[in-house]
């Protein structure tokens, strides 16, 4: 039996035009799937190679990771891109 658990992304109450990027691994996205309507699964490689796909039109950004710190790198090389990009601090250790 796999126990799936839906994280939320605490205390936001995010508009449905927000785009969440999850930089998670694919193991721990199947295991801990972001309850919005709206998330894209992203390397930060894509990112920082600027091969990401992202433009204007996915609205506001919203980086995620583990721990909150590649998700700070690639929100800074995505507004270097031009776009609207925050980060979620996460669970820094």
């Amino acid at each position: 039996m796999v126990l799936q658990v839906t994280r939320t992304l605490p205390a936001m109450d995010l508009p449905a035009e927000v785009t969440v990027i999850d930089l998670r691994a694919e193991a721990l996205r199947q295991l801990e799937p972001l309850a919005h309507p709206n998330v894209i699964a992203l390397t930060l490689e894509q990112i920082e190679d600027a091969q990401h796909g992202m433009t204007p039109q996915h609205g506001p950004l919203l980086v995620v990771c583990e721990r909150g710190n590649r998700s700070a790198l690639a929100a800074h090389y995505l507004r270097a891109d031009g776009l609207d990009a925050r980060h979620w601090e996460g669970k820094r250790r």
